[in-house]
C-alpha cells in the first residue's frame, strides 16, 4: 500500500513528520511505501540527521507550503505546487492509496472534497474524535467541527458513519448510537435533535439508544455520540483544555493521560471516496506515527468501500 504524508504540515514540520515516519517504518510490510510530500532538500536532510535511509521513502518535491492560518480555498487555488495540493492530486490519480497530514485542517478538508470528492449519497463528510471513557474503553464523537449547521438527515448519516467507523476501526461490536441533547427524555432538545431522533429511531442501519446529556459523554451510556459540528467542536476543545490544565498542574493520572492527542494520531474524514486522515497541528513524532498507523488501518479494512456499499446502494434505492 502507498501512504501519502504531508511532510510540511504541522507546527514542527518536517522534523517531527520525518521522525514519526522513521519510527513507524519497522511496522510496515515490504509492500508498504510512505510517500513524503514537501521540500525535498529539507526532508532528505532531516532523514540523514535522524540516521535514516532515504531509500525507505518516496519523496515528492513540493516547492510551496500552505500555512496554518491561510484561507483553505484561496491557498489551494494559488499554491498548486504545495504539499497538500500535490498530495491530493496523487490521491485523485490513484498514485497513492491514502493521504494524511497535520497541516492546515481547512485545506485538508477542502482538498479532500474537491479531489476525491464526497461519496454518492453522503450529504456532508464528517470528522470525529476519540473520547476516553471512565471504564477504560473509548467512545466516538462526531461531528467535531466540519459542519456547524446541520439538517436532521445529516445527523442520521453521521450516526451511520460513526457506527461503522467504531465497528471497523476501533472494533466495537454493535455500537450504541446516541444524540447529544439537553435531556435524556425523547421529547427534549431543539428542533434539530427532535427531528434527528425520529429519523434514527426509524433507521435499520444503526443501533439508536436515544439521547444523552453532557454529563454522559465520558461514561458507558453510548459508543457513538452524534451532534452538529458547532456543539462537537466545543466539546472537543473543552476536553483539550481540561487535559492541558491537568498537565500544567502536574497531576499524574492514567485516565487523564488518555486525553493526550498523541495516543490517537488523527482522525479520518468520513464520507469521502478515499482514506484521508487529519492530525493536530502540534503533532510530534509519536502523533505522526499513530496517524500513519491509523491511515494504514483505514486502507487495510477498506472502510471507504464499506461506506460506499451503504450509501451508494441506499442512494440508488431512493432514486428508483
Amino acid at each position: 500500500m502507498r501512504i501519502g504524508i504531508d511532510a510540511m504540515g504541522g507546527d514542527f514540520a518536517p522534523l517531527e513528520c520525518v521522525k514519526g515516519a522513521l519510527s513507524v517504518h519497522a511496522d510496515l510490510s515490504r509492500d508498504d511505501r510512505l510517500f513524503l510530500f514537501g521540500d525535498e532538500p529539507s526532508i532528505r536532510s532531516m532523514i540523514q540527521q535522524q540516521g535514516g535511509s532515504q531509500d525507505q521513502f518516496t519523496i515528492i518535491h513540493c516547492p510551496e507550503t500552505i500555512g496554518m492560518a491561510e484561507s483553505p480555498t484561496k491557498a489551494l487555488q494559488q499554491k498548486q505546487q504545495s504539499s497538500i495540493a500535490i498530495g491530493f492530486y496523487f490521491l485523485k490519480e490513484g498514485k497513492i492509496d491514502a493521504f494524511a497530514g497535520a497541516g492546515n485542517t481547512g485545506a485538508m478538508l477542502v482538498g479532500a472534497m474537491y479531489s476525491v470528492k464526497t461519496i454518492d449519497g453522503v450529504l456532508r463528510p464528517a470528522i470525529s474524535t476519540v473520547v476516553p471513557r471512565d471504564d477504560g474503553k473509548i467512545g466516538i464523537l462526531l461531528d467535531v467541527g466540519l459542519n456547524t449547521d446541520c439538517k436532521p438527515e445529516m445527523l442520521l448519516q453521521f450516526g451511520i458513519m460513526g457506527s461503522l467507523y467504531a465497528k471497523i476501526i476501533y472494533h466495537i461490536s454493535d455500537p450504541r448510537v446516541a444524540l447529544i441533547s439537553i435531556g435524556e427524555e425523547e421529547g427534549k432538545g431543539n428542533a434539530l435533535v427532535k427531528e434527528s431522533s425520529e429519523l434514527m429511531r426509524a433507521s435499520d442501519k444503526l443501533r439508536f439508544t436515544g439521547n444523552i446529556e453532557g454529563r454522559d459523554i465520558f461514561t458507558d451510556k453510548s459508543d457513538v455520540m452524534v451532534c452538529d459540528g458547532f456543539v462537537g467542536n466545543i466539546i472537543l476543545k473543552f476536553g483539550e483544555s481540561i487535559y492541558d490544565m491537568v498537565k500544567s498542574r502536574g497531576i499524574d493520572d492514567p485516565y487523564w493521560d488518555r486525553f493526550n492527542y498523541e495516543n490517537y494520531g488523527g482522525t479520518g474524514i468520513l464520507g469521502v471516496n478515499a482514506p484521508v486522515v487529519i492530525a493536530h497541528g502540534i503533532s510530534n513524532d509519536a502523533a505522526f506515527r499513530n496517524m500513519i498507523l491509523l491511515t494504514k488501518e483505514m486502507i487495510e479494512t477498506r472502510i471507504v468501500e464499506v461506506f460506499k456499499d451503504v450509501f451508494i446502494t441506499h442512494h440508488a434505492e431512493e432514486v428508483r
